[in-house]
């Protein structure tokens, strides 16, 4: 296991400003990356599946690292999505984000092609072995290929590979991988990607969570870490509940990350129209949504006046 500080805390999965012209929107992505850090997120996380990584271009996607890194100048510890077409690309890139300064790499199962535990495994593990920079496993059955728990504890023998961040939600799959690597490798990090168990997930023992939610209300998130690493737990999970609400309204009202780039939008800050063009009924229901998690929003207190999303 590296030595180099644990992976801990709340991890903001980083959206991305677009201007007119469907590019990066730098001078607003700069100024978001300020806000969440001066809100008190722990980390960062680009090129997540909330920060779209598979709809830009291998150099956005390094551009995109490139830009958190320079504006978080050290402040907090970066999280970075490196996950390409194959496993070269997918190493040059941890030996780019490594020269940024990043903390270490969250790589997805492979996606599109369905693959059993053996090829998941063997996958992982010459990234690993190539690494010049800490591994940590992203497990997202909605989207890729599953990684099982026997898979995970022979990974987890491998010194680069340092955690996992799950995002299936399931509980009982969390407890199973804490109880089947925690014995052997007491420091593995344990993230969970499902903002709506989050407060459970802290209490049964996850070090953190990378959130989609964080990124736009993450003042409440880092709360909920805080409230519940104090002993609060009666508090915590009143506000969970209400996160949980927030949570569900901008997951299943619009396409997934659709939702969370409006519900942005009413912290003040404006990151321009998706990257995928929208059906004219698209727009219609978008723009209802809009106006439905800016009500949620303004009762609990999180509306902002500037900027906006159309």
């Amino acid at each position: 296991m590296c030595q180099s500080e644990k992976i801990e805390g709340i991890f903001t999965p980083t959206l991305v400003p677009l201007d007119d012209q469907g590019n990066i929107n730098e001078d607003e992505l700069r100024r978001y990356i300020d806000w969440l850090i001066a809100k008190g997120v722990h980390g960062l996380y680009p090129n997540g599946s909330t920060g779209e990584f598979t709809r830009f271009t291998a150099e956005q996607r390094r551009r995109i690292v490139q830009i958190v890194a320079e504006q978080t100048a050290g402040r907090v510890p970066i999280l970075a999505g490196a996950a390409e077409a194959n496993v070269r690309e997918t190493l040059a890139a941890c030996e780019q984000y490594a020269d940024y300064g990043v903390r270490a790499v969250a790589i997805v199962s492979p996606f599109y092609y369905k693959l059993g535990q053996e090829a998941v495994y063997a996958y992982f593990r010459e990234i690993a072995l190539g690494s010049v920079i800490d591994v940590t496993l992203y497990n997202i059955p909605m989207f890729a290929n599953p990684i099982d728990i026997p898979t995970i504890q022979r990974l987890a023998e491998l010194p680069r590979i340092v955690g996992i961040k799950d995002s299936s939600g399931d509980m009982a799959f969390m407890l199973r991988m804490m109880a089947a690597v925690r014995p052997v490798q007491p420091d593995f990090t344990f993230l969970t990607g499902w903002d709506a168990v989050l407060v459970p997930m802290l209490l049964a023992g996850c070090d953190g969570g990378t959130l989609a939610s964080s990124g736009v209300v993450p003042e409440l998130t880092r709360t909920l870490y805080d409230m519940t690493r104090g002993g609060r737990h009666d508090q915590a999970m009143e506000l969970q509940f209400q996160l949980l609400e927030l949570f569900d309204t901008i997951l299943f009202s619009a396409e997934f990350p659709e939702g969370f780039r409006a519900a942005v939008a009413q912290r003040g800050f404006n990151f321009g129209r998706s990257s995928l063009p929208r059906s004219e009924q698209q727009q219609l229901e978008f723009e209802a949504f809009a106006k439905q998690i800016h009500r949620i929003l303004d009762e609990k207190g999180f509306v902002e006046t500037s900027g906006g999303q159309t």
